[in-house]
């Protein structure tokens, strides 16, 4: 989905007209039957007959229904689309591009939704028509719902949302005529897996998670909460049922959330590491939050819980950056693909010093010699400038919201510097 929303950014960004096409599955038409083929099982010795071609295989199950099928129907397409003169990307196999400055085109595939964007309207109706030539394509328009998310265009820029997603979950819930919450979770809360009982039925409480995740993919006020949730589904308690409750009363009062691409953001890339040391009162271990911008367009965030336990909270941050790191250069890597060169270093925002001096400084030895050769992978960055920490201000610190509960106030004021409007909202 961090593909979905740098192309969004960048359509809006440059103005490119999106469109939305769906091709019928061509394994569920009986296309793909001449690639779908049976042999006979190794070892079998077929009867001595005069014409074995007669011969038959029973089948215990549907030819359509194989494992097999959606790989053959995924190489029917990207075969077809490299025989267009496509390139596909090696950042991600759902990224296919082709041409240059205003023969540029940028294709994204999902199953059978594909989109395509680029400066030139008549070369995109021109790739359509070809398509349809090959495929059952049904054109749908320009770009307005695609896998749950509205997308709304302005001349202010492009609008993403999942309100009637949100709408249908709170309708299924029960939350329509709820009072709202400020936050998504209370910052007095202490959720572990001893405390209150365990819920006679914890089968609806982990549906709800699993719901709730795939609005993270549009709410980043909600990732952390979600995030802390869905580490007690194995055994879920009264206190984790309440804290849900809390986050649906929170979506109440802004169903429509979602985040603005503006068309005059720049295209540089920015991001905020942060890190919450021996945050989990279980494991002890640290929770790594981050934001990834493309200029004022938030198209990756994070919330996880690292995989072992920090010593110290620089070591916790340096770890995050390292996270922050990775992300950031795989960023880069699509940013090529769709042919938007960065010239300058990547700024990676941090309010800790210490881990600033620590990925600097090579030769920090003392408190750097247990951590992991990979975490050492943000110095290499460093030294190559691609990227460049800057320090900032812990009340400046955007992945603050990723790490932590955080009070109303302070949660609205990071939330509006992330670009995440409500075009819904009575003004």
């Amino acid at each position: 989905m961090v593909t979905f929303k740098l192309l969004l950014a960048i359509s809006s960004i440059k103005n490119w007209p999106t469109l939305q096409l769906d091709i019928n599955n061509a394994f569920l038409n009986g296309d793909l039957q001449e690639e779908v083929y049976m042999t006979l099982p190794p070892g079998f010795t077929p009867p001595n007959t005069e014409d074995n071609s007669t011969l038959v295989c029973k089948l215990h199950k549907s030819i359509y229904g194989l494992k097999q099928s959606s790989r053959q129907w995924y190489k029917k397409l990207s075969d077809a689309l490299l025989t267009e003169g496509f390139s596909q990307s090696q950042a991600d196999y759902t990224l296919f591009t082709k041409g240059s400055h205003n023969t540029f085109i940028a294709l994204l595939v999902y199953v059978d939704d594909i989109i395509i964007t680029g400066p030139n309207i008549n070369l995109l109706h021109q790739l359509q028509a070809s398509l349809h030539a090959q495929f059952q394509l049904k054109a749908l328009g320009p770009l307005k719902y695609f896998l749950g998310f509205e997308i709304a265009r302005s001349p202010e820029g492009v609008f993403l949302s999942q309100r009637k997603y949100t709408l249908q979950l709170l309708e299924d819930t029960g939350y329509t005529g709820s009072k709202p919450t400020k936050t998504p979770m209370d910052p007095r809360s202490k959720l572990d897996d001893q405390q209150g009982t365990l819920l006679a039925d914890p089968s609806s409480y982990r549906q709800l998670i699993g719901r709730l995740l795939y609005l993270t993919l549009s709410r980043p006020d909600i990732t952390f909460a979600v995030n802390t949730l869905s580490q007690y589904m194995s055994s879920p308690r009264t206190p984790h049922l309440q804290a849900i409750n809390h986050l649906l009363r929170y979506l109440k009062g802004s169903p429509g959330q979602g985040l603005l691409y503006k068309s005059s953001s720049p295209l540089h890339l920015r991001g905020f590491s942060d890190s919450d040391w021996a945050a989990c009162p279980t494991t002890r271990r640290s929770i790594t939050g981050f934001c990834i911008f493309l200029g004022d367009c938030l198209v990756s965030w994070k919330t996880k819980k690292q995989n072992t336990v920090s010593k110290s909270s620089a070591e916790a941050e340096y770890r995050a950056l390292a996270s922050t790191g990775s992300e950031i250069t795989w960023i880069q890597y699509l940013l090529n693909d769709f042919q938007i060169p960065q010239p300058t270093p990547a700024f990676i925002y941090c309010d800790n010093q210490s881990a600033i001096h620590i990925a600097n400084n090579p030769t920090f030895h003392e408190r750097t010699k247990h951590i992991d050769l990979d975490c050492h992978f943000i110095r290499e960055k460093i030294k190559a400038s691609t990227i460049r920490l800057i320090p900032v201000n812990t009340t400046l610190q955007l992945a603050d919201a990723f790490t932590k509960p955080l009070p109303s106030t302070t949660l609205l004021s990071h939330v509006r510097k992330m670009a995440v409007d409500d075009i819904y909202s009575p003004s």
